[in-house]
């Protein structure tokens, strides 16, 4: 699968953004509502600003984006970034479930004696 390196980019910067557990969490708070950036920080042992840092990663990664609502900075969860991704596995998924089913053909067109 040969991918041109912008998307090879933006799908590094979505599975690095991923690759936190923290910042799973945020993306998974953002799609249940919309908290603001200092409501969310507090759900977390650690700093307003580690929490704004793993925020500003998620929204270069195209996984969330934030608004303003009044004074509140508004987290909101971008389902096209999380399609992005989900795209990707299903196509690495299938690559796989060709490579099993080709291997499974193969072992049947083998002659018997192989199998011992």
């Amino acid at each position: 699968m040969v991918v041109p390196m912008q998307i090879a980019r933006d799908h590094d910067r979505i599975f690095g953004a991923l690759g936190d557990a923290t910042r799973r969490d945020i993306v998974r708070r953002a799609i249940d509502g919309e908290e603001g950036v200092a409501q969310l920080a507090s759900h977390y042992p650690m700093s307003f600003a580690a929490v704004q840092k793993h925020v500003a990663v998620l929204e270069r990664a195209g996984l969330v984006h934030k608004h303003r609502i009044g004074r509140r900075k508004v987290i909101r969860t971008n389902l096209e970034g999380l399609r992005t991704a989900r795209r990707l596995l299903d196509r690495y998924e299938e690559l796989w479930r060709e490579r099993v089913d080709r291997m499974d053909q193969l072992l049947k067109e083998a002659p018997k004696e192989a199998h011992r």
